[in-house]
C-alpha cells in the first residue's frame, strides 16, 4: 500500500509541476512579465493547496481506495488540455492551471491513507517515505523541456495523462483501506470545524507554510532565479533544479526517520537553522561553484527533512480519526506558502534586479519558525506526552 501511493503520489506531482519547467519558455514565446511568469506557475499550487482541505476531509470519509482514482484521473482533464489546446496565451494557460492544481490535492489523500497502515512508532519513517513522492517535480523538470525541444509542446503532457491514467486504473485495483478504519459519521463542515480547533493544526500549519512552501517555492522558481541571477540556459537550470529537488525528496524519509528516533522537534529545530543559515549565503549571489550550489543544496536537505519532521509532529499531536482533515489543513497551509514567494521574487526583482532582499525575507521567516519551534511547539508535544491518554512520545520530550 506505502508503495503504491508513493508511486501515485509521485505521478500527480510530476503532472501537478509539467508548466514549472517551461515557465521560462512561455515567457519568451508570449512577451510575459516577470511577474506574470511567477503568477502562470503559482496558480497550480494555490490550488492545489487550498483543494487539499476538502479533499483531506473526503478521505476521512470515503478512504484513499476512492479518493486516488477519483483525483488521478480527473487530473487527466487538465493535463491534455494545457498539452493539446491551451498553451497559446497567458489566459488559457491560467485556466488549464488552474485545474492542473487538481493533482497537487493527492498529498492530502496518501498521508491519513499511510498513516492508518502503521504503529504511531513507525508513522514518521512512512509518512516521509511516501512524502517523497513530491519527487515528481524531479521527473517534470528532468524530461519536460527535453520532451518539448525534441517532440513538440504536446508530448510530455501525452506521456503525463497516460502515467495518470495508469495509475487510476491499478489503484482502483489495487489499493485496500487499512482493516479496522471507521468512517466519521459527522458532516464536513462539522469535522472541518473541529480540525481548526486543534491546536497542532494550527502549529503545524505554520511549519509547513515555511519549510514544505519553500520546497516549493523554489521547485517552481528556481529555474527563473538561476536564469536571471547566474545567466544559465532553460535546460541547465532545469536540471540544477532537479538536483535541488532530489536532494529534499531523499532527505524527507530520512527526517521521519529522526523524528522517529531524535524527536520532531529537535528535527524540525535543525532544519530551520540550516534554512537560515543558507538563505543569508545565498542572499549574496555567491558564485555557484561551490559556495552557491552548497548553500541551495543544504537548503533542499533542510527544508526536505523538515517537511518529513512536520508530519512526524502530526503523528504525535493530531488525533488518529481527524488525520486526513488535519492533513488537508496543513499541507494547503504549505502549498499556499509555496505560491507567495514566487510572486514576491518576481516583484522584488523586477524592482531591483536583484534577489537578495527576497533570500533575506526567507532567513528572517525561517528564524522566527525556529523560534517557535523551540518555544510554543515544544511545550505543545511536551503537554501531550504528559496528559491522559497520550498514543506516543516524542523522544526529545521523552529526553
Amino acid at each position: 500500500m506505502l508503495v503504491v501511493a508513493t508511486l501515485g503520489f509521485a505521478v500527480n506531482f510530476w503532472a501537478w509541476a509539467l508548466l514549472s519547467p517551461l515557465g521560462p519558455r512561455f515567457k519568451d514565446d508570449l512577451g510575459l512579465t516577470s511577474f506574470e511568469q511567477s503568477l502562470l506557475v503559482a496558480v497550480p499550487v494555490v490550488v492545489g493547496s487550498v483543494g487539499r482541505i476538502p479533499v483531506g476531509a473526503m478521505t476521512d470519509r470515503f478512504g484513499g481506495r476512492v479518493m486516488f482514482p477519483l483525483v488521478s484521473a480527473a487530473t487527466i482533464v487538465p493535463v491534455l488540455y494545457l498539452g493539446l489546446w491551451g498553451h497559446d496565451s497567458l489566459g488559457a494557460l491560467l485556466v488549464g492551471g488552474f485545474f492542473l492544481g487538481i493533482g497537487g490535492t493527492a498529498f492530502a489523500i496518501g498521508v491519513p491513507f499511510v498513516s492508518a497502515w502503521f504503529p504511531p512508532e513507525r508513522r514518521g519513517f512512512a509518512i516521509g517515505v511516501f512524502g517523497a513522492g513530491m519527487g515528481g517535480t524531479a521527473i517534470s523538470a528532468l524530461t519536460t523541456v527535453r520532451l518539448v525541444d525534441a517532440h513538440g509542446t504536446a508530448n510530455p503532457f501525452l506521456i503525463t495523462a497516460a502515467a495518470l491514467a495508469v495509475f487510476a486504473v491499478v489503484s482502483a485495483v489495487v489499493l485496500r483501506d487499512a482493516p479496522g478504519r471507521v468512517p466519521p459519521k459527522e458532516s464536513l463542515g462539522r469535522r472541518l470545524a473541529a480540525t481548526m480547533r486543534l491546536p497542532v493544526t494550527a502549529q503545524a500549519a505554520a511549519l509547513y507554510a515555511v519549510l514544505f512552501g519553500g520546497y516549493v517555492a523554489f521547485s517552481v522558481y528556481l529555474p527563473t532565479y538561476l536564469k536571471n541571477a547566474y545567466g544559465l540556459s532553460q535546460t541547465d537550470a532545469a536540471n540544477r533544479m532537479a538536483g535541488f529537488v532530489l536532494v529534499a525528496v531523499a532527505m524527507r524519509p530520512v527526517g521521519g526517520w529522526l523524528s522517529d528516533r531524535l524527536g520532531a522537534t529537535r528535527v524540525l529545530a535543525a532544519s530551520l537553522a540550516v534554512v537560515v543559515v543558507g538563505a543569508v549565503v545565498q542572499s549574496a549571489t555567491p558564485s555557484l561553484a561551490p559556495v552557491g550550489t552548497i548553500a541551495f543544496l543544504a537548503m533542499g536537505a533542510a527544508l526536505g527533512a523538515g517537511s518529513g519532521a512536520t508530519f512526524a509532529l502530526v503523528a504525535v499531536l493530531a488525533p488518529a480519526e481527524m488525520t486526513g482533515s488535519v492533513t488537508g489543513v496543513v499541507g494547503a497551509a504549505g502549498g499556499l506558502g509555496g505560491f507567495v514567494p514566487p510572486l514576491v521574487m518576481g516583484g522584488i526583482y523586477s524592482a531591483f534586479d536583484s534577489y537578495a532582499v527576497g533570500l533575506l525575507l526567507l532567513a528572517v521567516v525561517s528564524a522566527a519558525a525556529l523560534a517557535f519551534v523551540l518555544t510554543v511547539v515544544r511545550r505543545a508535544v511536551a503537554a501531550q506526552q504528559a496528559g491522559p491518554g497520550s498514543r506516543r512520545t516524542d523522544p526529545a520530550v521523552r529526553r
